[in-house]
């Protein structure tokens, strides 16, 4: 009946704990959500993992799993994929020189 029409599932990794979370994405979701700066709301319904988490970790939990983090807007387009600090060639070090 939905075949073909659900194209994104999300992940709500604030309600569930970190690893749950990452296998949901392992099951096929397709969408880890967002950074936090604040969570209330389900932190007061009893929740444990909508706790602040910084950019860079929150992409952690995502390679952990073997997937790649990317940015993207309201309606799924990609803005930009976020490569590990690794994968950047490292620029050639220069000799020394000496007057």
């Amino acid at each position: 009946m939905f075949a073909g029409s659900i194209h994104n599932i999300q992940v709500s990794w604030v309600k569930l704990n970190r690893k749950l979370s990452q296998l949901c994405l392992q099951a096929g979701a397709n969408d880890f959500g967002g950074t936090l700066m604040e969570e209330n709301i389900s932190r007061e319904a009893g929740a444990t993992a909508g706790q602040y988490t910084s950019p860079e970790d929150f992409q952690g939990m995502i390679r952990e799993i073997g997937r790649i983090p990317a940015e993207r807007n309201t309606t799924y387009s990609r803005i930009k994929i976020k490569e590990p600090f690794e994968s950047f060639p490292a620029e050639p070090l220069l000799e020394p020189e000496f007057a």
